[in-house]
């Protein structure tokens, strides 16, 4: 799975219906219970209200119905038709004709108030909330359904869901909380309209139920808000908003404590839901003076045993008849106990989800800081936690991608200033030195290694720089080095230093990099001097000496200043050779040991140049003139006559000085260029004639650098 695909797969679904149809089922689990226990608590008395406990003024209304009707098939009903009229049935033959009799003025008084209070709860709270909450959540549901498809988002939808999705938990909670105070206040407005309620024991039912419904619907509130609120924070937030705006909190200014979450857990679970068992408890009570005409023997079975310690002269209906205390009869008992069992129940499905909730916004955050934290420490800086939470958490999270973030700072700004050190001093220092910082280096770390040493050098620039002011100078210089510091690079060198407009390198894999490193810097001078051309500059000229060697390679200075460098005779050798090319005017001039050590000596077209001892040397060295670096014509000119010049070097030495010059002279009509030819006939002719002494061996020596 790729990466664009598994980034859709994670994308979550968007929860609009079930936060508001869960928490209303909630609601009814805790209302239904209570409704049902003071229906069955209170039907014996419903019952005898009922039956025959009829007004004078409704049977004498009944009588008025019937005159003048054909009374002998009539049958009057006394199961009340409504809540104040009888119900007649008079039967004719096959047909039956009923009629309700009511007095004059009282039409009845409807539906009850606890059915109304049903249909608008369904009505208002259910349908209205419902209606309203999805209709609110739906962009929000149409944006993530999108985002899980890999499908475009418009503008205006990203736009709605980044200015609402950390407002859903309050408006959410807000639309049903809206849907309850509407119901909460008409039920509260019709408890204070006695006229509404058949008797006061009705009344105090509806009033208990106001207070149930007002408990059961903060809950529900509280639920779908603090639901919302867990998923936006886990879920959804980083799907919404950008990566830079997660790296700190973007709740709000004021700080949340993992206490007060704590606190509101637990009063979710566990208070308001023991609120509910308390007002079970409190239903399940009845006043002894609510049962009428209660015996003195049925008083003792209610009071208990303990009323024998009031004496036998004590008439216990006349001293607890008609009081405020209260007694649990069989039924309260079930039908508490079932109210109990209901209120558990609920409290512990807010358990069940609070505890959830608060672990993951807990836990979450912590493994994911956890998580990048180790990330960190190996290295990965490119990474922040989410910040997920307004409290301490949110607090920490915030802190540790701020420290990231100028950890991140302060690590690019190091490696900044160790690529700008490597540019001073070359990396490969550290390696061969077996260092691996520069804060490790001190002062005398020395290592001993063959390598090749590579001198480069403009020729006539003290003439080409008297023309030109320091600054040109600079720049000229800076232009120049632009172009052959590269090459070197290439070629796996490094750049020991720059000595004004030369060049000290050195390669430590192979001669052959060497070799082809001052090729190639041939060639690229040739660029160079066609863009001084386009300007009409004067172009310019180098030449190259390389030696092969063993060399110290170290740190030198003193306290406040250190360098690192390499000494050793074959860099002092190096530089003699690049030297010798002034004086040959060739190009590229190489050692016998570096000669002898190429890897594909093959590759190379090179010719035999001289034996010459240089100042500082009390050995002659074998030199060699590499062919390659010379342009095209003048390359294959000079590969032509090879054979030619090794003749005139050969007559040369066995002191055939004329042979040698006639030699030599056939090369330079053959190649006009040859100026290495051109410098034996010149050597041969100051030769000749002289007193040569018996130890002569053509060795020539060089005193000047």
């Amino acid at each position: 799975m790729g990466r664009k695909e598994k980034q859709i797969s994670q994308v979550p679904k968007y929860l609009a219906g079930r936060i508001f149809t869960f928490p209303l089922l909630l609601y009814l689990l805790l209302v239904f219970p209570v409704l049902g226990f003071m229906v069955l608590k209170s039907f014996p008395t419903l019952k005898d209200r009922g039956k025959l406990n009829l007004s004078k003024e409704v049977v004498k209304h009944a009588e008025d119905t019937l005159q003048g009707k054909d009374n002998q098939n009539l049958v009057i009903d006394f199961n009340r038709g409504n809540e104040n009229g009888l119900k007649l049935v008079q039967t004719d033959g096959d047909s039956t004709t009923t009629s309700i009799a009511t007095p004059s003025g009282s039409e009845g008084k409807g539906n009850s108030p606890f059915s109304e209070s049903m249909n608008m709860m369904f009505r208002l709270v259910i349908f209205t909330s419902l209606v309203l909450g999805i209709g609110f959540n739906y962009p929000f549901k149409r944006y993530f359904g999108r985002k899980r498809k890999g499908k475009n988002v418009t503008p205006a939808l990203y736009r709605f869901c980044r200015r609402f999705l950390l407002k859903t938990p309050l408006i959410n909670a807000g639309i049903v909380l809206l849907a309850f105070t509407v119901m909460h206040v008409i039920m509260f407005i019709k408890t204070q309209n006695p006229g509404l309620f058949n008797d006061e024991l009705e009344r105090r039912l509806y009033t208990n139920y106001l207070f149930i419904s007002l408990v059961a619907s903060l809950l529900s509130i509280l639920f779908i808000y603090f639901w919302q609120k867990h998923l936006v924070h886990i879920r959804y937030i980083e799907f919404v908003f950008s990566r830079d705006e997660l790296q700190k909190r973007i709740f709000g200014k004021n700080s949340g404590k993992i206490r007060n979450r704590l606190y509101i857990a637990s009063a979710m679970t566990t208070l308001l839901p023991l609120t509910i068992v308390l007002l079970y408890l409190l239903l399940s009570l009845t006043p002894i003076k609510d049962m009428g005409d209660v015996s003195s023997g049925e008083l003792r079975i209610m009071m208990g045993r303990l009323v024998d310690i009031l004496g036998p002269d004590v008439d216990i209906k006349d001293e607890f008849g008609s009081s405020n205390l209260y007694y649990i009869s069989a039924l309260d008992n079930v039908l508490m106990f079932g109210g109990i069992i209901s209120g558990i129940l609920v409290a512990f499905i807010y358990i069940l989800f609070f505890v959830s909730w608060s672990t993951a916004d807990i836990v979450r955050p912590v493994n994911e800081l956890v998580r990048n934290m180790r990330l960190t420490s190996e290295g990965m800086l490119d990474n922040y936690t989410i910040v997920r939470t307004n409290d301490e958490i949110g607090v920490m999270s915030e802190g540790y991608n701020l420290m990231t973030s100028r950890l991140r700072e302060y690590i690019f700004k190091i490696s900044q200033m160790n690529e700008a050190y490597s540019r001073f001093v070359p990396n490969q220092f550290l390696e061969f030195l077996g260092k691996e910082n520069f804060v490790d280096i001190q002062l005398g770390d020395q290592v001993q290694k063959e390598m090749s040493v590579l001198f480069s050098d403009i020729r006539g620039f003290t003439e080409l720089s008297e023309g030109l002011t320091p600054k040109q100078n600079f720049d000229f210089i800076n232009h120049y080095l632009g172009y052959m510091e590269p090459v070197i690079r290439r070629n796996n060198g490094f750049i020991d230093k720059f000595i004004g407009d030369s060049i000290m390198a050195l390669f430590h894999e192979s001669v052959d990099d060497a070799i082809d490193a001052a090729i190639e810097m041939r060639k690229t001078l040739l660029h160079f001097n066609s863009d001084r051309q386009d300007l009409n500059l004067p172009t310019i000229d180098s030449g190259i000496g390389i030696h092969t060697g063993n060399l110290m390679l170290g740190v030198v200075g003193g306290e406040g200043r250190i360098d690192g460098t390499v000494i050793s005779d074959a860099v002092n050798l190096a530089s003699r050779l690049e030297g010798l090319t002034k004086i040959y005017k060739t190009s590229i001039i190489i050692s016998e040991d570096s000669l002898i050590k190429l890897n594909n000596p093959g590759k190379y077209n090179f010719r035999f140049l001289d034996v010459a001892r240089v100042k500082g040397k009390k050995e002659a060295v074998y030199i060699f003139e590499v062919l390659d670096g010379e342009p095209e014509e003048i390359k294959v000119l000079k590969t032509e006559t090879k054979p030619l010049f090794g003749k005139g070097i050969e007559a040369y030495k066995n002191r055939n000085f004329k042979e040698a010059i006639e030699i030599f002279t056939e090369v330079v009509k053959i190649n006009p260029s040859d100026a290495a030819a051109a410098f034996y006939i010149n050597r041969c002719r100051n030769i000749t004639g002289k007193q040569l002494p018996d130890d002569w061996s053509g060795i020539e020596v060089f005193d000047a650098k």
